[in-house]
């Protein structure tokens, strides 16, 4: 839910820069679509600026790989503004007239920017309602200003100019406060005066930035506030730059997981994506990776070299080292691994065990059921209660179409058996080791489907000494 405007009667827009190429990173990506803790930077604002208004009074404005960028997020239900050609964020605003003017303010912000904070956003938001400011400019401290354009302040909150690095003169090279590039325009003197940018510029673009000197000119009130954190206005112009949002982002989702109460040892080692979900006093040991949209119950430990992606997990699961979980539901109290592989549309019930190197795909494991060794199990719907022994494998495949293969309630799959699926093993049946079983099994029987064991007695003494003679 968005977070409460500070008033209720004036509208408010948010216009989201994605239209760049971000050719500094040297790739075929599209800027703004390069991941972060897993989601692509734009995902990170538009999920911040969902907190501040509703997604349709969300606008991203898109240009280079515009479909590409649309496709990415248009889940998000944001709309989106096409800028054909980029010129610069002048020119996007100007993309955008027809959309905002709707509005009575817009919060202008960037697609590369991932940090930024709801909590900073609606700060932004309640500023500059509260002074009625034209222009309100977010602005940040960071430890090296350099490459950035300066504040200059008029006094206190007022702003006289932001002058680009170039620009600077001795005195004004000692200001530390910088534009974010993260403003708030009060929609008719923003729309009123856009027409007087101009591209005179080295770039030959139009600078919103320029925005600023044209309004002061107009004595129109342009007001400056200062982020709490300068960290979250940090945008990436190289990979070096990207990683290092990226581990910012992920230290930054550790700490609030275990403000919360889950216990992670080591978590510089790990790697968690900011969409996921863990309950309080689950223990994440060190070297795990936790991805995508992923939820973990209360009371589960997970322990080390373990991969869960886009997976639910219960409570009080226990997780041995170097399980592989993809897109699967792990029901509570199930103990996996350890080298577990869940692949996706595995379902593994509630007591359930799945042992060393056994792999599952689509597979249901019911309740108190145990594969604990060597075994696959793909499309498969495996019952409660249910032993499958060492070596299984589900032969799910002809080749042509995948076939499921199931074994009701109680049931024991005897070691090393091969069920050739499509093919029914009833309840409380079982199939002795070393079977082909090809057809279903009634309940409550034995199945066999080996040859008959035959023994030639002295064959391998004969062997060994023919072996000799002829040497």
């Amino acid at each position: 839910m968005p977070m409460k405007e500070a008033s209720a009667s004036p509208r408010l827009a948010i216009v989201i820069m994605a239209a760049g190429k971000g050719t500094r990173l040297k790739s075929k990506r599209p800027k703004v679509l390069h991941e972060v803790g897993g989601r692509p930077m734009l995902a990170h604002v538009i999920e911040a600026a969902r907190q501040i208004v509703p997604a349709h009074d969300i606008y991203v404005v898109i240009g280079h790989e515009a479909e590409r960028v649309r496709a990415a997020v248009e889940s998000m239900g944001v709309q989106f503004v096409l800028q054909a050609e980029q010129l610069g964020t002048g020119h996007a605003i100007l993309c955008a007239r027809s959309q905002v003017q709707q509005f009575d303010h817009v919060l202008v912000l960037s697609g590369d920017v991932p940090l930024i904070r709801p909590e900073t956003l609606a700060a932004l938001r309640d500023f500059h309602l509260g002074r009625k400011a034209a222009m309100t400019i977010l602005t940040a401290e960071p430890a090296d200003p350099f490459g950035y354009g300066r504040m200059i302040r008029a006094s206190g909150d007022r702003v006289k100019a932001i002058v680009e690095q170039k620009d600077l003169t001795r005195p004004q090279q000692r200001v530390r406060e910088i534009n974010s590039g993260i403003y708030a325009f009060a929609t008719a003197p923003l729309l009123a005066h856009i027409d007087r940018l101009s591209t005179r510029n080295a770039q030959g673009e139009f600078y919103l930035t320029d925005m600023a000197a044209h309004l002061v000119k107009a004595k129109k009130p342009v007001l400056a506030m200062k982020a709490r954190d300068a960290e979250e206005i940090l945008g990436a112009n190289t990979l070096a730059e990207l990683a290092s949002l990226d581990s910012d982002l992920r230290r930054r989702k550790c700490s609030e997981l275990m403000a919360s109460g889950v216990t992670i040892y080591q978590p510089e080692t790990c790697v968690i994506d900011a969409e996921v979900e863990i309950a309080p006093d689950t223990i994440i040991e060190p070297f795990v990776q936790i991805l995508g949209p992923t939820k973990i119950g209360t009371d589960c430990r997970i322990r080390s070299y373990t991969i869960i992606s886009s997976s639910q997990i219960g409570q009080g699961v226990q997780i041995r080292p170097g399980c592989i979980i993809d897109h699967a539901y792990v029901a509570s109290q199930a103990v996996l691994g350890p080298y577990s592989h869940l692949r996706p549309g595995s379902e593994i019930g509630e007591g359930a065990h799945v042992g060393n190197f056994v792999e599952t795909k689509k597979t249901k494991l019911g309740k108190g059921s145990k594969a604990n060794h060597l075994a696959y199990l793909g499309d498969a719907e495996i019952g409660a209660g249910v032993n499958v022994g060492a070596g299984t494998i589900t032969c799910n495949y002809d080749g042509l179409h995948k076939h499921v293969t199931t074994i009701e309630d109680g049931a024991f799959i005897g070691s090393n058996a091969t069920l050739v699926a499509p093919v029914r093993v009833g309840q409380g049946a079982y199939t002795a080791a070393g079977s082909a079983i090809t057809q279903d099994v009634p309940a409550d029987s034995l199945a066999f489907g080996r040859a008959h064991q035959t023994v030639k007695e002295g064959w391998a003494k004969r062997r060994r000494e023919g072996v000799s003679e002829q040497k």
